[in-house]
């Protein structure tokens, strides 16, 4: 008798529908009593176990990991391959100085999807924003860099925004005013300039730099439809297009090519590109001015002009000052269009679109860029343009510059240049890498930066000090003084495919878990077979009533209406069964306890007669279905919600 209780403790695991269903399956026979399923009184630890450990929860678990990966951590794996150590090749006690040159940030704005309907172009604003603070922040704080330089196309609309002088030649771009810009300015503001003070500057180096003075065909358009007063707008705000720098004993000259471009175009665009050619006239003078600064400071002299120390009649003319001419060192040419290359040129294996096909020598349309132009673009400079830049510029080593929006590297081995810079080169000729745009929304899905490692130790006198691997003593073979890495961005495209995967699986999951539960939940059909502890009061006799309250062992009754009445194992010998059966009349007593329960396959039951029982039933477990998976859905969309929320808010 003490083995009876078992099937009563495991049926109450289960809910009192399902111990119902399960009580008849594996009902007892005729020799044994009746073994009656009780509601579980649940001990505490239990419940609470069964709440947090779920279905629902589970799938929270698997959001707030996705969430926290593709909105945190992923832009910090992605660059983990990137970190200087693990590809500068400098010989041991060098201090080499960090750049990064960043492409087409291009803020998305009215002009890149003009059709796009809100709240879509208000998310798109707020994704791109995002995307492009994540990939700064992680810049500065994985790799803090001495020096970024910007190479065009800070802005997607910029040249369209009017001016006091001057209105976009297209009408529906005419409402954007100087308060616009001025507002996509503190935009641009907010996501590169924020973080300027961070970090300390790297030896050698008077303090950190960020230049984004270089302008774009979408910063103030090219060529003739370059309108003045936007070119004065963006340089009074960024700084001079065309400039000089000397960095880490390099000199990098900067280009407003896209100005530049009017000279060989039909028409009167002489004020345009004007400014551009006077600067190319006299560019070298002005590196060698530069050069000579910076060698004063770093012998510790002086900056500036010298006057000789004598005695001056000052009737005469007086004497010109001292103006020392520097070295000159390894050059490198920023341009925001890239330089004119044969058509078919390719950009080599790091392309994300269309990767190299054939043999190397031969060309490859797909994987080079293509060589077109239109309103307000073009994809390369013309030869002629090209070519002058290199000349008048001089000792080229190396080009950088952006537009295209993807990687391309390509020697330029037709332009001519000096012996210097062909060796600082190491290739035999002119080396132009396009860098990769660094914003998700600019075609490429995996956008990136370029890093640059410089090293080019020198004398007192400028001289270099570095052999041509920058290994081993000085010789007279020029050093190699570059080292570049492309250092890719997470694809967030596929960030959104994972998060719309999982979502579809919360979908199917949850919905199967609410199907489950509706078929689970007790019908009018799941009545128990013994009566409950309410209606076998009321039907028992009166003698019933008063032969159970003389035997010794009384029922133990659940305290919930729903339970049903249940007796002690250990008083089942002791007690008699009721006169009349468990609260059925004296005259139907002598049958089978099982004849008076109700089954759903009966023909005389009410809820199969005509259909209407079925029908019924069919649409309250639709309606439970529905009921249930939408507070789980809720439940789960709420609290991966404010998640999400949280991590967008806190950037």
């Amino acid at each position: 008798m003490a083995s009876s209780g078992r099937p009563s403790r495991v049926l109450s695991m289960f809910s009192h529908s399902l111990g119902v269903r399960l009580q008849r399956a594996v009902a007892p026979s005729a020799a044994s009593p009746p073994v009656i399923s009780v509601a579980p009184g649940r001990s505490g630890e239990g419940r609470w176990s069964k709440r947090i450990v779920n279905i629902p929860n589970v799938v929270i678990l698997a959001w707030l990991i996705l969430l926290w990966w593709g909105e945190r951590r992923v832009f910090a794996s992605s660059v983990e391959d990137c970190h200087w150590k693990k590809w500068e090749r400098w010989p041991p006690g060098a201090t080499p100085h960090h750049l990064v040159l960043l492409a087409d940030p291009q803020l998305v704005d009215p002009h890149t999807y003009p059709d796009r309907p809100w709240p879509l172009s208000a998310l798109t604003f707020r994704h791109t924003d995002l995307y492009l603070r994540r990939a700064y922040s992680t810049l500065q704080a994985s790799f803090d860099p001495d020096t970024i330089l910007f190479l065009g196309d800070l802005f997607d609309g910029g040249r369209e925004w009017r001016t006091a002088r001057s209105q976009s030649p297209e009408q529906r771009w005419r409402k954007y005013g100087e308060d616009f810009w001025l507002r996509e300015y503190d935009r641009f503001g907010k996501i590169f300039f924020g973080m300027l003070g961070r970090g300390r500057a790297g030896a050698g180096q008077r303090g950190k730099k960020v230049i984004a003075s270089l302008p774009g065909n979408h910063d103030v358009g090219l060529g003739l439809g370059i309108q003045l007063p936007v070119r004065e707008r963006f340089n009074a705000y960024f700084g001079d297009g065309s400039r000089v720098d000397v960095i880490a004993n390099h000199t990098f000259v900067s280009v407003d090519t896209v100005s530049l471009s009017a000279k060989g175009q039909d028409g009167d665009g002489e004020k345009i590109w004007r400014p551009v050619q006077d600067f190319l006239n006299g560019v070298q003078a002005q590196k060698r001015r530069a050069t000579s600064r910076e060698m004063q400071y770093q012998r510790g002299e002086t900056e500036g002009v010298k006057w000789p120390h004598a005695f001056l009649d000052l009737n005469r003319t007086l004497p010109k000052p001292e103006r020392p001419e520097g070295p000159d060192f390894p050059t490198v040419l920023l341009t925001h269009v890239p330089l004119y290359r044969p058509a078919g040129t390719r950009c080599g294996p790091l392309r994300e679109h269309w990767p190299p096909s054939g043999p190397e020598e031969a060309k490859d349309e797909r994987n080079g860029i293509p060589l077109r132009a239109g309103y307000q673009y073009q994809n390369v400079l013309t030869s002629e343009i090209s070519t002058e830049l290199l000349e008048k510029v001089g000792n080229v080593a190396h080009v950088f510059s952006g537009d295209d929006h993807d990687y391309c590297e390509v020697v330029h081995k037709s332009y001519t240049t000096s012996a210097e810079a062909t060796g600082a080169a190491g290739i035999g000729g002119v080396k132009e890498i396009t860098v990769k745009s660094m914003s998700w929304a600019m075609g490429v899905r995996k956008p990136g930066f370029l890093m640059l490692s410089l090293w080019n130790p020198v004398d007192g006198d400028g001289r270099p000090m570095g052999s041509r691997t920058g290994h081993g003593p000085v010789d007279a073979t020029p050093a190699i003084t570059i080292e570049s890495h492309l250092c890719l961005l997470p694809d967030q495209l596929a960030i959104f495919i994972r998060y719309a995967t999982l979502f579809g699986l919360t979908l199917v999951t949850l919905v199967l878990r609410a199907v489950l539960l509706a078929l689970a939940r007790p019908t009018a059909s799941d009545a128990p077979l013994l009566p409950m502890y309410g209606a076998s009061e009321k039907r028992h006799s009166p003698q019933s009533s008063s032969s159970s309250d003389s035997s010794q062992g009384s029922s133990s009754l659940h305290p919930s209406a729903r339970s049903l009445a249940a007796r002690h194992v250990s008083s089942r010998a002791r007690s008699a069964s009721p006169s009349y059966g468990y609260g059925i009349p004296a005259e139907q007593a002598a049958e089978p306890l099982v004849a008076h329960a109700t089954s759903p396959r009966s023909e005389d039951s009410p809820r199969l007669k005509r259909g209407a029982g079925t029908r019924v039933q069919r649409v309250g477990v639709v309606r439970r279905t529905a009921d249930e998976a939408g507070r789980s859905m809720a439940y789960v969309g709420g609290v991966g919600g404010v998640w999400y929320l949280w991590l967008v808010w806190t950037g």
